[in-house]
């Protein structure tokens, strides 16, 4: 007899097989005694780990991108907080082109994107570098903040913010002390999220950069060196398991506390 759950449960083994196992050989042949990436290992190491550690230029890669990241993820979780509050709790004016061209990063190539924007300011006389670099994760990651805090907001029960206004709370307080506190794990998710899209981005930043590297364009850069191919190796490990945790720690807080229902009348 034909079942459909089989057939899922197969149909999903296959997808997650062909999309992870290739990444999951990086760690494996992290830890392989040769340059070359083939079966079977010639012996058991740390020391690409070890050479990683020992570069300089990765350092300052690596504290560029957290830079960027950080505040990347900031600003755009900011802007998408008072967005996605604008859609979900008021009418607002022309709601579907204004949703439109805040997703549009979605739509347009990034390499689109990244050249109109080299395009702007290198006529401005500006010089590139990682300000743009920033600005342009800004407008990327935005989208993102905002689709996981509009579907945050709209699991939220409206009638507490009204029961804080109608015991004498003024707009602001009424967002701080009922409002904040409840999207508080909603927006530590989209600062996440959009702290690993920025911290993963490559083309972006292979445009805008300049001679001031992020740490993808750093490991760009060194594949064209077979001998320096292994510390990569070591260094694309180790990102896949942080940036991984950090996913999965951003998806369980943006579902904290939406499973449960709780009673929150007053009583007399």
């Amino acid at each position: 007899m034909y079942n459909k759950n089989n057939t899922l449960f197969i149909y999903c083994v296959f997808y997650f097989a062909f999309l992870y196992i290739p990444v999951l050989l990086l760690p494996i042949f992290s830890f392989n005694d040769s340059f070359h990436m083939v079966f079977p290992l010639k012996g058991f190491t740390f020391d690409w780990y070890i050479q990683m550690w020992n570069k300089s230029r990765l350092h300052q890669a690596l504290f560029n991108s957290i830079k960027v990241g950080i505040i990347a993820s900031v600003v755009s979780t900011f802007i998408a907080l008072f967005a996605a509050k604008a859609f979900t709790r008021y009418k607002v004016k022309f709601h579907g082109l204004s949703y439109g061209a805040i997703l549009l990063p979605f739509i347009i190539p990034e390499i689109i994107i990244a050249v109109a924007l080299i395009v702007i300011w290198t006529s401005m006389g500006l010089k590139l570098g990682l300000i743009p670099v920033t600005i342009s994760h800004i407008l990327f990651c935005t989208p993102f903040c905002m689709l996981i805090l509009i579907s945050r907001m709209e699991g939220f029960d409206k009638s507490l913010e009204e029961a804080s206004m109608d015991l004498g709370e003024n707009s602001f307080w009424t967002f701080w002390r009922v409002t904040f506190p409840l999207l508080l794990p909603g927006i530590i998710a989209s600062l996440l999220l959009a702290f690993v899209i920025s911290f993963d981005e490559f083309i972006l930043a292979f445009f805008l950069s300049s001679s001031d590297q992020t740490l993808p364009i750093y490991m760009w850069s060194q594949l064209r060196f077979p001998k320096k191919f292994p510390h990569i190796l070591a260094l694309g490990a180790i990102i896949i398991i942080v940036t991984s945790l950090i996913v999965m720690t951003a998806y369980w807080l943006r579902n904290l506390g939406q499973g449960k229902k709780k009673d929150f009348s007053i009583g007399i």
